[in-house]
């Protein structure tokens, strides 16, 4: 199987993050510009889960976890020595993500609960691709990523029995905000594994090192976070962990040498994405200091910000580096992350100056964030489909 994926016609099966992340790509810029038409009332909203609830969960189990699934499918068979999936169980995965968001934006025309059975039989496949080699191997360091997607899986369950009218409706939003909280911390766990050793072999600076009580302490205080979140969202106490949260994750990257990353694109995304985290959960915490902070700021500035950047930049890395390519960003790709920053900013920062101005933000975000993924999926496309220049598998 590894030598037929090296074909050229078969070179987007090689491994996971070549379906995955080009499907992700086209997906981001295509579903925030479709979120813009609804808000403006130019679309219909897709009658299944009401249209807030709807655009966070195509954002988090839609895009999010196409980068997620990319990621984890490659990584895993790095981490274990086991591969995951390639070849036509990959095409299979990808094109069950694909029919989970064709059923989730035609709900309404579908039989009832097939649009539920697609979008958690994807999760449910890609959490068996992924727990099988680390489970076979006892691969402990990594059983957090097991659990990390049981817990989007039951997330996502509350969501669809929620749309179904099982759960309350309000128990959709509890869950999307819940799942954020999931990927997030799965953010912290990978950051803390990467950042360190990216910055250090591209800069060649020295006492770049993760600060290992301080990067415990942050997985411990944001699990925690997860799990006051499912029972007292939006509580003072949540609040409060959040800031805790915001403090330790802001410690922990002390030592990245975040000042030595500015002539290096593919890494200074990485730490500007890392900074949306602190900022975020500070955000969330401001109404508990007595600072009126709108809740949808917070979130944002987790979500365009936190995952919105670090997800494309570890795509565009990813992309390069594992296809056997030097990673270094273009031209178009530094000119993409910054349209993606310029996105997440203007999202979270005009409307915290004046809200009145948000609806005009909303636009603005909304193309900046698209133009990001275009620029993206144009570079990317060629790479995904072409098989390695140095012949390797992969």
């Amino acid at each position: 199987m590894s030598e037929a994926v090296t074909q050229p016609g078969l070179a987007l099966a090689g491994k996971g993050f070549r379906p995955f992340f080009l499907l992700a790509g086209l997906y981001a810029a295509l579903i925030v510009p479709l979120w813009v038409l609804i808000v403006d009332g130019v679309l219909a909203p897709v009658r299944y889960l009401d249209a807030w609830s709807w655009h966070a969960h195509e954002m988090i189990f839609g895009y999010a976890l196409a980068v997620i699934a990319g990621f984890l499918l490659t990584a895993v068979g790095n981490w274990t020595g086991r591969e995951t999936l390639i070849g036509r169980g990959l095409l299979g995965l990808a094109l069950l993500w694909v029919l989970a968001r064709a059923a989730m934006a035609t709900a309404a025309v579908l039989p009832r609960g097939l649009p539920a059975a697609l979008d958690l039989g994807f999760l449910l496949a890609l959490a068996i691709a992924l727990a099988r080699p680390i489970l076979l191997t006892h691969n402990r360091r990594n059983y957090v990523m097991v659990g990390v997607l049981g817990v989007l899986l039951l997330t996502n369950l509350v969501t669809h029995l929620s749309a179904l009218g099982v759960l309350a409706a309000g128990q959709a939003r509890r869950a999307n905000l819940v799942a954020i909280d999931v990927i997030v911390l799965l953010i912290v766990v990978v950051t803390g594994r990467v950042m360190p050793m990216f910055t250090r072999n591209t800069t060649k600076a020295e006492g770049i090192e993760a600060i290992k009580s301080l990067d415990w302490a942050t997985m411990t205080a944001g699990a925690l976070l997860t799990l006051v979140d499912a029972v007292a969202l939006e509580t003072v106490p949540a609040q409060l962990l959040a800031g805790l949260v915001a403090v330790l994750a802001a410690a922990r990257a002390l030592r990245w040498g975040t000042r030595h990353v500015r002539p290096y694109p593919m890494l200074w995304v990485l730490h500007l994405g890392y900074a949306w985290i602190p900022l975020g959960l500070l955000l969330r915490a401001a109404p508990a200091l007595g600072v009126p902070v709108w809740g949808s700021l917070a979130t944002h500035a987790l979500t365009a910000g936190a995952i919105g950047v670090l997800t494309l930049g570890m795509m565009a890395r990813v992309g390069l580096g594992h296809t056997g390519r030097p990673i270094v960003a273009s031209r178009a790709i530094t000119g993409s992350f910054l349209a993606i920053l310029g996105a997440a900013m203007v999202r979270v920062f005009v409307p915290l100056v004046a809200l009145r101005w948000q609806p005009a933000a909303l636009v603005v975000a909304g193309a900046l964030w698209s133009l990001a993924f275009v620029i993206f999926v144009i570079v990317y496309t060629p790479i995904f489909f072409a098989p390695r220049p140095d012949g390797k598998a992969g």
